[in-house]
């Protein structure tokens, strides 16, 4: 096994449990917060989706498919406190535009060598990771970190545990 090879396996797991989290909620539980303050998973979903395109993008430029006119803007930090249902996509419109980010991102994934992986990042995304790969790597930590906060949602709905 390669490196790329290690690090698409990487996205088995957290991709299965996100998918299985969210597989059995509406449209409404989707918007509930586990705590006030806390982020709804509609608005988590897009953040991920917009900030894997937005990483990947950075490390590869040119590599991604657009995302949908102003997807990014309805998921930023300004619009973490909105709970407007029309302010958001529909559960199905996430998983497509899920589908073709991650495929975006395997296949920018598929074209580096080792040595491409070893490349710094640029300047500002070296608190996320200092190389190509890091950035690649850190993918599916980051959506595992909001799968675990997503289980909270799910026991304050009365939804049974999955794993």
């Amino acid at each position: 096994m390669n490196a790329r090879e290690a690090i698409r396996t990487s996205f088995t797991l957290p991709d299965f449990a996100w998918k299985a989290y969210i597989g059995d909620l509406t449209e409404d539980e989707l918007l509930v917060r586990p705590v006030p303050g806390a982020n709804h998973i509609k608005w988590q979903l897009g953040h991920l989706i917009a900030s894997e395109h937005s990483l990947i993008d950075a490390v590869c430029p040119g590599s991604m498919p657009p995302l949908p006119a102003g997807f990014a803007e309805k998921h930023t930090s300004e619009t973490a406190s909105v709970d407007d249902p029309a302010a958001f996509h529909s559960k199905d419109e996430y998983l497509r535009v899920f589908d073709e980010q991650r495929a975006g991102t395997l296949a920018a994934l598929d074209k580096l060598s080792d040595s491409d992986l070893d490349q710094p990042t640029p300047e500002r995304y070296q608190r996320l990771g200092a190389t190509v790969g890091a950035i690649f790597a850190m993918q599916p930590t980051h959506w595992m970190m909001h799968a675990g906060q997503w289980t909270i949602t799910r026991r304050k709905l009365g939804k049974p545990p999955l794993f």
